[in-house]
């Protein structure tokens, strides 16, 4: 009776424990995110890191206090606006967050604690991240990429669910397959479809999927794209042609195909 008493007594503290936590790995992800691609330009390199400068407001560039920087709750205290302008605070800082967190537990809920777990988590933030920079710049870091392929690598090094040479395969293959359809179109149409930061992507989730699981996820991938591409075109007038980040599909299908194979 004693040990039922104490597991229930741990489970609510476990699960939310484990909610703040994956709301502060989103505050994080924030930072990566919105950092990041402003790191890459030359003129920010040597003064601007994921540290530094501190937290500050983009408008008014007050700094943020610790009580202004609490992960979702001091976005709702300060009713989304800045304590000291009065600006609006972007919705997508606590809904990153919120998703960060929804993700972090529902993983733990269907995958048992071990390395699976851990790999699931990291892979998803960085899928995360990947997702948000490509959307706002059509950009996918290699600062993220490579580390990406490597963690899956390492991890099919330590994990005997899949042998390391499929994960080697997957990853060599994730990168030809749309090296040579990048080049395919480009002969045909003498236009670029593809980014070499969906290259590298794909070839991350080859390591971590293998390659047997590439057909299917370039067919869940490219079948969200033509459906965004087409609901974007009849409730927002949208061209066909207007270029669309492919990333946030791939990072999407890879995801769903990861947690179907290790819950």
């Amino acid at each position: 009776m004693a040990t039922l008493a104490m597991v229930q007594a741990i489970g609510p503290l476990w699960w939310g424990g484990l909610a703040l936590f994956g709301l502060c790995v989103g505050s994080f992800l924030n930072v990566v995110i919105y950092r990041l691609p402003l790191m890459l330009n030359e003129e920010n390199r040597h003064h601007f890191n994921l540290c530094l400068p501190h937290s500050h407001c983009p408008q008014c560039q007050a700094p943020l206090k610790w009580r202004d920087n609490i992960p979702l709750f001091s976005w709702l205290l300060l009713q989304g606006k800045c304590r000291h302008c009065r600006s609006a605070i972007p919705v997508r800082y606590p809904l990153i967050e919120m998703i960060t967190m929804g993700v972090t537990v529902l993983i733990a809920a269907l995958i048992p604690l071990g390395y699976p777990l851990l790999a699931a988590w990291l892979l998803s933030w960085m899928l995360i991240a990947l997702t948000m920079i490509d959307i706002d710049h059509l950009l996918l870091p290699d600062n993220l990429t490579f580390p990406l392929l490597w963690a899956g690598l390492l991890f099919h090094l330590v994990d005997n669910t899949l042998p390391l040479r499929d994960a080697v395969i997957g990853a060599v293959s994730g990168y030809l397959i749309l090296w040579c359809l990048y080049w395919a179109f480009w002969w045909l149409t003498k236009r670029e479809a593809l980014g070499y930061g969906d290259f590298k992507l794909l070839a991350a989730l080859g390591a971590w999927l293998g390659w047997m699981a590439l057909p299917s996820l370039l067919l869940m991938a490219s079948l969200m794209g033509i459906a965004f591409s087409l609901a974007a075109r009849m409730l927002k007038g949208r061209s066909l042609n207007t270029h669309l980040p492919f990333g946030p599909f791939l990072a999407l299908s890879g995801w769903l195909l990861f947690l179907q194979y290790y819950r």
